[in-house]
C-alpha cells in the first residue's frame, strides 16, 4: 500500500534534525523554534480554558442564585381627580397564587416563585450598609442551589421563617453571625396622619449563605414572603413571579408563552436581558484573544522557517548527492517538509501538555499570587467572583492544536520547495 511519505523520508529528516555540533546553529534554531511553539501553544490553551471557566462561573452564580426569568406587571398611570396630576406607580401582582398557577403550566417551567423586593438600610455594632431585600417563601428559597449550599453556609434554614438570610458580605461588614440581630430601615414604612414614616424592624439572623457573587452577597437579604409583605406594605400582593426553566440557555423561548399566560400588561426579564451585555463582551474579548494569541504561535512558526533555510544551505552537498543518485524532487521536498513538521508537531505537544498542566493548576497558582501580593492578584469586588476557574474543553484543545501545526505545515512548505528545486550541478560545483 502506497503512503504519502516513504521510511527513508523519516529517517533522513530525523537524522537532519539531530545536527552535529559543527552545525550547532541549525541546531538552536530548531530548539528556539520548538519551545517558541510549545509556549504558543501553552499560554493559547491556558487563556481558552480559563476564559471557558470564568465565563461558565459567571453564568452559574448567575443561574443558582437568581430565577431564569421574571414576570412581573407593566407600570400603572393613576390620576389625580382633584388636581388631574399624574402618577406612574410600579405593577403589582394582586392574584399572584393564581397567576404563579399558570404560569407552572407552561410546558418547560419548572418552579415559581413570588417575590417581593425592596431596599433597606442595614445596620449593626455601629455599622451600617446598603441592601435589597427579597421576601419569598422558604420552599422556593429552598430551589436555589447557590443559596441553601451546605458547604458555604451557616445556620439552620429550616428556621428561616423565624427570622431572615444574610448574604456573607454582609455578614462581614456588619460584623454579626448566626443568632445576632440587625436592624431594618425602610424609607417606605407605617402610613400615618401625618405621612409615611421610615420603618425600622429588629431580625435574627438565622442563615448565613455565599452566593459566588461579591455583589450578591454584599447585598442580598431574604425575607419570609408575608413578613416582607408587611414589612413593606404589600399586603395581598407582590412585585413579581420568579420562573424557573428546564433550559436555561434557552430562556428567550419561554418570553411569549410566560406573557400570555401571565394576562394582559405582563412583561417579561430574563437573565440574559441583565447579564446579556455583559456575556456578549467576554464572546468578543474571547475572538479577540484568540486572534492575538494565534499571531504569537505564528510569530513562533516562524522560526522554523529561518531553522529550515539554515538547514537547507548547510545539507547543499547533501541535496546535490541524493539527487544524482536519484532521488527526485517530490522526495527532497518531503524530507524538508518532514523537518519542519516534527518541530511543530513536538512543539504542539508539549505545548499541549503544559497548557492542560497550567490550565488544572490556575487556581493554586492564582492562590500563590494573592499570598504573595495581599490579595492585589484577583479582587472579587472588582471580577465579580472569588475565584479564576478553568474549564478544559476538548474543542479548545482542538482549536489550538490544529491552529498550531496548520501554521507549522504551511510556514515549511516554502524552504522545503527551495530545497527540492535546487540544482545538483550547482550544489556540487566547489565541492
Amino acid at each position: 500500500m502506497a503512503t504519502a511519505f516513504s521510511r527513508f523520508e523519516f529517517m533522513i529528516a530525523w537524522r537532519y534534525l539531530r545536527a552535529r555540533r559543527a552545525e550547532g546553529g541549525v541546531s538552536v534554531m530548531t530548539w528556539i523554534s520548538l519551545i517558541g511553539i510549545a509556549l504558543g501553544v501553552m499560554a493559547l490553551i491556558a487563556t481558552l480554558a480559563v476564559r471557558a471557566g470564568f465565563r461558565a462561573e459567571f453564568v452559574d452564580t448567575i443561574l443558582g442564585a437568581n430565577a431564569h426569568t421574571t414576570v412581573y406587571m407593566s407600570p400603572q398611570r393613576i390620576t389625580n381627580e382633584f388636581t388631574d396630576d399624574v402618577y406612574v406607580v410600579p405593577g403589582r401582582i394582586s392574584d399572584h397564587q393564581a397567576v404563579a398557577a399558570q404560569l407552572a403550566q407552561v410546558p418547560g417551567v419548572t418552579g415559581t416563585a413570588a417575590v417581593v423586593k425592596g431596599q433597606v438600610m442595614a445596620s449593626a455594632n455601629d455599622a451600617s450598609n446598603v441592601a435589597e431585600v427579597y421576601g419569598i417563601a422558604l420552599e422556593d428559597l429552598e430551589e436555589m442551589p447557590r443559596i441553601v449550599n451546605p458547604d458555604t453556609s451557616v445556620g439552620d434554614l429550616a428556621r428561616f421563617d423565624d427570622g431572615i438570610a444574610i448574604g456573607s458580605g454582609i455578614a462581614r461588614e456588619l460584623g454579626v453571625t448566626v443568632g445576632d440581630r440587625i436592624r431594618l430601615i425602610a424609607p417606605e414604612g407605617a402610613r400615618t396622619a401625618f405621612g409615611t414614616t421610615p420603618r425600622v424592624n429588629a431580625y435574627e439572623v438565622t442563615y448565613i449563605f455565599t452566593a459566588g457573587r461579591y455583589d450578591i452577597d454584599r447585598t442580598r437579604i431574604y425575607m419570609p414572603l408575608a413578613e416582607a409583605q408587611s414589612y413593606f406594605n404589600r399586603e395581598g400582593v407582590v412585585d413579581e413571579i420568579e420562573v424557573f426553566v428546564d433550559d436555561p440557555e434557552r430562556v428567550d423561548d419561554w418570553t411569549l408563552p410566560l406573557m400570555q399566560a401571565a394576562g394582559q400588561g405582563a412583561q417579561v426579564w430574563t437573565w440574559r436581558d441583565s447579564s446579556g451585555a455583559f456575556l456578549s463582551a467576554l464572546d468578543m474579548e474571547d475572538d479577540v484573544m484568540f486572534v492575538i494569541l494565534s499571531v504569537l504561535v505564528l510569530i513562533a512558526s516562524m522560526n522554523i522557517t529561518s531553522g529550515l533555510i539554515m538547514l537547507v544551505k548547510n545539507k547543499g552537498r547533501d541535496i546535490g548527492i541524493l539527487r544524482t543518485m536519484g532521488l527526485t524532487e517530490g522526495s527532497v521536498l518531503r524530507v524538508f517538509f518532514l523537518c519542519g513538521a516534527f518541530t511543530g508537531i513536538i512543539g504542539t505537544l508539549a505545548g499541549v501538555g503544559l497548557g492542560v498542566l497550567l490550565a488544572l493548576n490556575v487556581d493554586n497558582i492564582m492562590a500563590g499570587l494573592n499570598a504573595l501580593t495581599g490579595g492585589g492578584a484577583w479582587q472579587p469586588e472588582v471580577r465579580g467572583i472569588y475565584r479564576l476557574p478553568a474549564d478544559l474543553r476538548a474543542w479548545d484543545i482542538f482549536r489550538a492544536v490544529a491552529l498550531s501545526l496548520t501554521l507549522s505545515f504551511i510556514v515549511t512548505i516554502f524552504p522545503a520547495r527551495r530545497a527540492a528545486r535546487m540544482n545538483p550541478v550547482e550544489a556540487l560545483r566547489y565541492e
